[in-house]
């Protein structure tokens, strides 16, 4: 973490009904959406997207600032809509300072 500059983490929990083949995709199309945060989130940090139950998971996005975040939502939902033929709830996406960031 930059010193004296706090990050902005936000986390979308998916579950139900297509929560699945959400998670299969991420999994199938990392590079994919690695490439897309790369390029089109500004101040991106990290994405980490974890599949807790079969039909349930969530995603972990860290940016410098509260925009990033907020962009990174933006383009997951638009990835979401143009590549996966699932419906299901929108996730909860909730979002705050990240107080502790470790990176190897």
């Amino acid at each position: 973490m930059t010193e004296g500059k706090t990050m902005y983490a936000v986390v979308r929990s998916y579950a139900g009904s297509g929560a699945s083949e959400l998670f299969d995709a991420l999994e199938q199309r990392h590079e994919e959406i690695r490439e897309l945060f790369l390029r089109d989130v500004q101040g991106f940090v990290s994405y980490t997207a974890i599949q807790t139950e079969p039909d349930s998971g969530t995603t972990v996005t860290v940016c410098q600032d509260q925009a990033g975040a907020e962009e990174s939502s933006r383009i997951a939902a638009d990835w979401v809509a143009a590549n996966l033929a699932v419906s299901g709830a929108a996730p909860t996406v909730s979002g705050g300072s990240a107080v502790a960031h470790f990176t190897a």
